[in-house]
């Protein structure tokens, strides 16, 4: 086994959806042919309950088809529990930002939402679509969302615009650091007034 077919075992387990092999062939810098073989001995090598999953040119990790019954037990178990803290807060930020990328959630949480975001999907809760613009993903509040609150829309959320305003002007770090620079460009101004 080459050290390629177990960075891109672990690229695959890290990114939890499906990839394009095109995408594999740009993140490992080599050949989609290269990929391709990749992947195949990856398959013959998770024989076990981790399988590759492959549709039009995507691949990624899923469990077996023997899990399936155990899979679907553990997944109705999960669903009928109560939202986490992390779970409401994630939930929160979608309902007020939305669209919104996941990165922008990760950024304002301060850790890595990836896992769930994927429990909220499956509950229902949220939809994962494809940005405008086409490089990104987005998070909106489903349906089910909605009505599970007793509202319409968003804008009958509690303190909708306000909080919206808020959350939307976040600072992101590329903003933060260009304000300390003018502060502190500020600061080395007045310093040099008083002297």
């Amino acid at each position: 086994m080459s050290e390629t077919n177990k960075l891109i075992e672990a690229y695959l387990l890290w990114r939890n959806e499906p990839v394009s092999i095109k995408k594999i062939g740009e993140v490992f810098k080599i050949s989609i042919t290269e990929v391709e073989s990749e992947i195949r001995i990856l398959k013959e090598r998770l024989l076990g309950g981790i399988v590759i999953l492959e549709v039009n040119n995507e691949v990624m990790l899923g469990t077996s088809p023997e899990a399936s019954s155990l899979i679907e037990t553990l997944t109705k178990e999960d669903l009928r529990k109560e939202l986490s803290k992390a779970a409401l807060e994630t939930l929160s930020i979608i309902l007020y930002k939305n669209p919104v990328k996941r990165s922008e959630i990760d950024y304002i949480r301060g850790v890595n939402s990836q896992f769930i975001l994927r429990n909220l999907e499956m509950r229902g809760l949220v939809e994962k679509k494809q940005s405008d613009d086409g490089r990104a993903n987005v998070y909106l509040p489903a349906f089910e969302l909605l009505t599970h609150l007793g509202i319409k829309n968003v804008e009958e959320l509690p303190e909708y615009n306000i909080l919206r305003e808020a959350v939307q002007n976040f600072e992101k770090p590329s903003e933060v650091s260009s304000l300390a620079g003018a502060e502190q460009d500020q600061d080395v101004n007045t310093e040099n007034a008083l002297s």
